[in-house]
């Protein structure tokens, strides 16, 4: 065989080889973030130190006995109308006690992350009571069923590195019924790190022992802790949730990590000013954590402060804004300077359909949320209808947009190798192109990603194969996935014995 027939033949199968599976992930979930800086340093000290005053001169009100106490303990000062005063010190305290990262377990140890540091990872979150549904198009309420789909789904989906669950199983009527079956849906379908709410705090000691049936037997829950609380102890402006505080407490108790979240809204429940929201917001998050340091110092929690914007001609939320992307960019940034894991939230289009509205929400959104270092961005997966819906369709798409948000992340490696100084004079003075080249198939393998379902076909090819949208591709995917894919993550002896225990709907 003649030499350039042996390199077409090298060609051939190096082509062959990398269609049938990738050899590099050229960009795999957890990249670093951080360039994006929306806000000076002297900005930050501002929004700070006013955070600070209001803790120390306004207080929180609407304390509960039992954390009143704890809190009066810690440092906490009796102010006006039976509000508590944070001093400094005491917050400072807080804020160097808490750690600084820890590992959120996923039952498959190869499927554990680490929050913290400079570290992104796009995950769900959401209690959407609507779900577009696969076949209709249309909206209708979100069931238990839908609940179990969409996590089969996302057990699929690499860039959903955690699940909390996306809906409410609107068909369950009983709170501590939907609180077991919630779990039970999580824990069934995934091995993922999984993260839920507890809608009363009586309800998390016995979903700790169906957890434990899990884990392995009781008490073993607790040593791995696979499952996070989602909790917003934190009413705005500037007041405690004695039913949420209830469930820190139990969670504490449990050793259940938590992502304590303020959700304040401009011009409603905190002040239409950006700065002055920061401000407001991340003083209210402060008070979570000084709460917790108050009942364990130490206990792993996720800062999560979502700024949330609200629409002030209607009143209606717009999660898909600019603001919303600049307001949780800067609240990454403010809790990443603080040394905490950052929690925010991105991808909460107002978009009912997946359409452009829905495209260019999602993507500046979860963007900016990546670039300023948000270390778990919630809501960033299959959320619509300004987090009323949920669609398989988007879980999907999602996924493929994070691939293309982690290889912007990653950034450009330069190297002398990568600069290629030689390779660029042996192609111009030899072939004239660089499409053979060595340094083309490495870079090829290595730096760039190749969407499935985005497409990149010339027009008459694309007409030809039907003109498919980028919803009609994604539902196809979607529903190749649920007719597949039906994991058995508990073992027939586990499945037995929980249904023994609660009353499992489905």
């Amino acid at each position: 065989m003649s030499s350039e027939g042996s390199k077409r033949s090298g060609r051939k199968a190096r082509h062959a080889q990398r269609a049938a599976k990738p050899v590099v992930d050229p960009c795999p979930p957890g990249q670093k973030g951080g360039a994006y800086k929306p806000l000076s340093q002297r900005e930050i000290e501002q929004i700070y130190d006013t955070a600070l005053q209001l803790l120390e001169r306004l207080g929180m009100g609407n304390v509960p006995d039992r954390l009143a106490a704890d809190l009066k303990t810690a440092g906490a000062q009796a102010g006006q109308q039976d509000r508590l005063l944070f001093p400094r010190e005491m917050v400072q305290r807080a804020i160097d006690t808490a750690p600084k990262s820890f590992v959120f377990h996923g039952r498959d140890e190869n499927r554990s992350i680490e929050v913290g540091g400079d570290r992104v990872f796009f995950g769900t979150g959401g209690a959407a009571v609507q779900t577009l549904d696969i076949d209709s198009g249309l909206y209708r309420p979100s069931t238990l069923e839908d609940l179990h789909d969409f996590t089969r789904l996302q057990d699929t989906l690499a860039n959903v590195s955690w699940f909390t669950r996306c809906c409410v199983a609107t068909d369950v009527p009983d709170v501590f019924d939907l609180d077991v079956n919630t779990a039970y849906a999580l824990v069934r379908n995934t091995t993922k790190p999984v993260a839920t709410s507890f809608t009363l705090a009586e309800h998390v000691g016995p979903i700790v022992e169906l957890l434990d049936i899990v884990a392995g037997g009781p008490g073993e829950f607790a040593k791995r802790p696979f499952l996070k609380a989602h909790i917003s102890p934190v009413i705005s402006p500037l007041r405690y949730g004695e039913d949420a505080v209830d469930v820190v407490y139990e969670c504490v108790a449990h050793n259940i990590p938590m992502s304590c979240i303020t959700a304040a809204q401009a011009g409603a429940t905190a002040p239409a000013t950006l700065a002055g929201f920061l401000a407001q917001s991340l003083a209210e998050t402060l008070a979570s954590l000084v709460m917790v340091y108050a009942i364990r110092p130490g206990f792993p929690m996720v800062f999560s402060n979502w700024p949330f914007i609200v629409d002030l001609r209607t009143g209606s939320f717009a999660g898909g804004s600019g603001e919303t992307a600049v307001l949780n960019a800067a609240s990454a940034q403010l809790t990443n300077w603080l040394g905490l894991p950052s929690g925010v939230a991105a991808s909460m289009t107002d978009a009912k359909a997946v359409d452009a509205q829905y495209g260019v929400e999602k993507g500046m959104t979860s963007l900016a949320a990546a670039l300023a270092g948000g270390n778990l961005i919630y809501e960033s997966s299959g959320m619509t209808a300004s987090l009323l819906g949920a669609s398989f369709e988007g879980f999907v798409l999602d996924n493929e947009m994070h691939s293309h948000t982690y290889r912007a992340l990653r950034g450009i490696e330069v190297s002398e190798e990568n600069l290629g100084f030689d390779a660029i004079c042996h192609s111009v003075l030899g072939d004239g192109h660089f499409l053979g080249s060595e340094q083309t198939y490495a870079a090829m393998e290595r730096d760039y990603f190749y969407p499935e379902l985005a497409d990149r076909q010339e027009p008459r090819t694309w007409q030809n194969d039907g003109a498919k949208d980028a919803w009609s591709s994604a539902r196809h995917h979607a529903k190749e996935v649920l007719a597949s894919h039906h994991p058995q993550y508990l073992s027939a002896e586990q499945d037995t014995e929980i249904r023994k225990r609660f009353r499992i709907l489905i």
